[in-house]
């Protein structure tokens, strides 16, 4: 038997082999020293022909699932070996093989899963510097691949798609990718495959074969070379981890990374899309907020829309126009959302049923989520919008299947599929013979057993059954004395004596065979039902995408009904006109509607750039994020909450919100501010919408100055960028930019004073704010008295240096030596620019010039910054 094992574990080193043995899933050497320490069971031993114990572990078998989603949940492979024949029957030893390999991305246990979320694995192919992507999700046969040219690109499709599991080549494993970010920040487990996985000639034929085509151009992938590498490649692993038809995986989707708006992990993160920064909750979320559905597809579809906005104008008007329809016609979606209700997962179970691991209740519940579809059908055949439409002639109502189901499988089934039970009365004439005669046995059983006490006299004879000796006459000793000659003992117990007679021989072949040929067939005519559902499956996934489709569209109208909020247009011009926007979590979390909205108006010419000042606390994020929320939900097809709304369509949104240290990687708070400052200024184009806040103020005030003030440049610049921002900012100095630069505009928040108190009254007006009010906020915090006070003090000493005037002068001189050097922008350092360049103090900065800082003691070098900032205090 260890021999065994040692040969199937030399096929499978990289996996953890669960070895059944009897009732037990074994584990053996360094498997068990790993799974005892994981799974937290004991350690025990084995003698297997070495001079030690060979270290052993083992599992139930009926609870193997939850042991083997821990292993599984922390990066582990385990490798299930069956025994293949019953161990009662089997000659030697019992035969063994692995028939499925668990991985994080191939689990199939829907207990272990979100149901509102997809588990996908995804293959990476480095190639040529270019990237084949293909993406699964086994669970429902979602199969998608694609092509991208660069590292950030793949960066923004891996957090799209968030997989558990990637898969690669060495090329890409070597490629300098942050792994350790996928590892440990987003929990994705990654293996790089033996390169006979990546030759592309077999990855070309395994597509072909599984998908029936002939040549790959039929299958879209004519101009793909990397992408039919990613897309074999996965579906040969899936092959080999799942060892079993994959006939559910029955579309590859062939997909363009730029039909989506990008967001990259800090938008994702910083506009709580769908779950919050802090607790990674839902509530909270915009998710939480707009996810009314009905079914788990339709909740997981939910969850695509918001984390892949549309970008084609086009699309989102259809998406708006099912959404308005559902809308308006608030009888027949409630009646829809009645009859989604009790529509179970389709797209997972159909996975089960094709992986032949459905049980009866399975099979039930696939029946009572088809008898929905011919009523919602009905519903939808009076829609006019063109999706709602689709969705109507896509959607098989598969009565066929219902019936079959529904004649086949008694309404409440076992779990189990061989112990009978599971066949209605009526499908199937044999089964019915087999049952009336195991059901007619009982009463010839008490027949005998009657006519057995009348002939001896015995009053306490019993006929009694165990799996050992079948059935048998039992007699107490009292009566011991009255039992017949043709009576033959089976068993002496203490009390009693165990009989057999020749008529309760015949009864028991003639019951325990009915019985025993009544389960065989009944698993015979289960299997037979659930095989031709399995025929299926392109047919079943239509309809369960068209169901989810619908739910989505409800859950949408729903909330835009209950939520007041209004259709958006959608325009390709640039304008962003957003009347009384509100925020749609914050107004949810706040009580009795004080939810003040606000306007938003942007546009590509003289309504660039807002920038927006105002204290701390008083709502500048919170209006930034709703703007940058309401232009995301108008993009996935959603009413939005404003009074009106008119949305030109991004390509990408930015934001910038708060910072932290991140000291695993040695980067302190100013370098991750600016990290993503430079992704923002790189990657934005004039299409997007950027969210800034507080930029710069990481660093010393002149210097956060200097770049915050070098960064709107940059941005309204439409030969560098030109994109629509809201520039939230403490540096009220800014607000001279406003008539320095033509696309420019100031905005604040509205305060009310009140001695030394402030109340905010979260209203955005034009203009800029004068001061930042940071010592009324700090008392409002609760810093003691003595502090502020003093605070005030210091304060008032340096308003008297006054740079004000001179930050006017920097705003008029500063923009022509800026558009010069936008001529060669590529050589601009953003992050050098600072007051200096527009200083014009000769002797300064000569003097900065001619330092011989090779030569210069630390307290020499003090001494020298001393003098120049008095030389230009006294300037100022």
């Amino acid at each position: 038997m260890m021999q065994q094992y040692m040969e199937t574990k030399k096929e499978y080193p990289d996996c953890i082999l669960f070895y059944r043995l009897g009732d037990f899933y074994e584990m053996f050497f360094d498997d068990a020293l790993t799974a005892s320490k994981e799974l937290e069971i004991t350690l025990t031993g084995k003698n297997c022909g070495l001079e030690e114990r060979a270290p052993m572990c083992g599992v139930p078998y009926h609870a193997v699932d939850s042991y083997l989603n821990r292993l599984v949940s922390r990066g582990y492979k385990v490798a299930i070996c069956e025994q293949m024949e019953d161990p009662a029957l089997a000659k030697g030893l019992v035969k063994r093989e692995v028939v499925r390999i668990v991985t994080p991305g191939t689990n199939l246990d829907t207990q272990a899963l979100d149901e509102t979320k997809n588990n996908y694995i995804m293959c990476v192919v480095y190639i040529a510097d270019r990237y084949g992507l293909s993406v699964a999700d086994v669970t429902t046969g979602e199969y998608m691949v694609t092509e991208i040219e660069d590292s950030e690109k793949l960066f923004d499709e891996i957090y799209r798609f968030m997989p558990s599991e990637l898969v690669c080549n060495e090329a890409f494993y070597m490629s300098g990718m942050d792994f350790d970010l996928l590892k440990d920040k987003l929990g994705i487990t990654i293996y790089s495959l033996d390169s006979w996985y990546f030759d592309d000639a077999i990855c070309a034929r395994v597509l072909k074969e599984h998908f029936h085509a002939g040549t790959l151009e039929g299958l879209g992938l004519g101009d793909y070379d990397g992408g039919v590498i990613a897309a074999g490649t996965l579906l040969q692993y899936l092959t080999e981890t799942q060892k079993r038809d994959l006939s559910h995986i029955s579309h590859l989707s062939v997909y363009a990374t730029g039909k989506y708006m990008l967001l990259d992990s800090s938008t994702r993160r910083n506009l709580e899309l769908c779950e919050t920064l802090r607790e990674k909750q839902k509530k909270g979320s915009l998710l939480w907020v707009l996810d009314k559905t009905k079914t788990a597809m339709g909740a997981r579809t939910l969850r695509k829309f918001i984390e892949q906005p549309l970008i084609d104008k086009k699309m989102i008007e259809k998406r708006l126009d099912a959404v308005e329809e559902l809308k308006k016609n608030a009888i027949l979606r409630e009646e829809i959302r009645e009859y989604l209700s009790p529509i179970y997962d389709l797209e997972r179970l159909v996975c089960k049923i094709t992986y032949q691991s459905a049980n009866p209740r399975d099979l039930i519940a696939f029946e009572s989520s088809l008898s929905m579809l011919p009523h919602i059908k009905c519903i939808l055949q009076d829609m006019q919008s063109p999706l709602m439409k689709e969705l109507y002639e896509s959607m098989d109502t598969l009565e066929d299947l219902c019936s079959l189901v529904k004649n086949a499988i008694k309404e409440d089934p076992p779990i189990a599929m061989k112990e009978g039970g599971i066949i209605r009365d009526g499908y199937n004439e044999e089964v019915d013979r087999l049952r009336s005669a195991k059901s007619d046995g009982k009463d010839w059983l008490a027949k005998l057993e009657t006519e057995e006490r009348e002939k001896t006299g015995i009053k306490n004879l019993r006929i009694r059954y165990n799996k050992v000796f079948g059935y048998y006459l039992e007699v107490t000793n009292s009566f011991k004395n009255l039992v017949p000659d043709y009576y033959t003992r089976k068993q002496t117990l203490a009390n009693a004596e165990r009989y057999i007679i020749p008529e309760l021989k015949e009864l028991e072949d003639t019951i325990l065979g009915a019985e025993d040929k009544l389960y065989a067939l009944e698993y015979q005519l289960y299997s037979e039902v659930r095989d031709a559902i399995g025929k299926e499956v392109v047919r079943i996934q239509n309809t369960a995408k068209a169901i989810a489709m619908l739910d989505t569209y409800a859950s949408l109208a729903l909330v835009a009904e209950r939520n007041n909020y209004v259709r958006p247009k959608m325009n390709e011009r640039g304008i962003i006109d957003i009347k009384d926007g509100r925020h749609p979590v914050v107004e949810k979390m706040i009580p009795n509607d004080m939810f003040i909205a606000n306007d938003t108006y942007l546009n590509d010419k003289k309504n660039r750039i807002s920038v927006i000042t105002g204290p701390n606390m008083a709502g500048k994020s919170t209006y930034m994020r709703q703007t940058a929320l309401i232009v995301l939900m108008a993009q996935i097809g959603s009413f939005v909450p404003a009074s009106s709304a008119n949305i030109g369509v991004v390509d990408r949104i930015f934001t910038r919100v708060g910072a932290s240290d991140d000291l695993a990687s040695g980067q302190s708070t100013f370098m991750v501010e600016m990290t993503e400052v430079a992704n923002i200024l790189r990657n934005a184009t004039n299409k997007s919408l950027l969210i800034l806040d507080e930029i710069g103020r990481g660093t010393s005030t002149f210097d956060g100055l200097s770049i915050a003030w070098a960064v709107i440049e940059y941005i309204s610049n439409s030969k560098l960028l030109g994109a629509k921002t809201l520039f939230a900012t403490h540096y009220h100095e800014l607000t001279e930019l406003e008539g320095k630069i033509d696309n420019v505009n100031n905005y604040c928040i509205a305060v009310k004073e009140k001695g030394d108190d402030i109340i905010f009254l979260r209203k955005i007006i034009k203009g800029g704010a004068d001061k930042s009010y940071g010592i009324q906020v700090a008392r409002l915090a609760g810093v003691p008295e003595s502090v502020t006070n003093r605070a005030k003090e210091i304060v008032e000493e340096l308003i008297q240096t006054d740079i004000t005037g001179r930050i006017k002068d920097i705003a008029v001189r500063g923009q022509e030596p800026f558009r010069q050097k936008a001529k060669h922008y590529d050589e601009v350092d953003l992050t050098q620019m600072s007051l200096f360049d527009t200083v014009k103090d000769d002797d300064v900065i000569r003097e900065i010039k001619e330092l011989d800082l090779a030569h210069l003691t630390p307290i020499d070098a003090l001494n020298t910054l001393y003098q120049l900032q008095n030389k230009l205090k006294n300037r100022w």
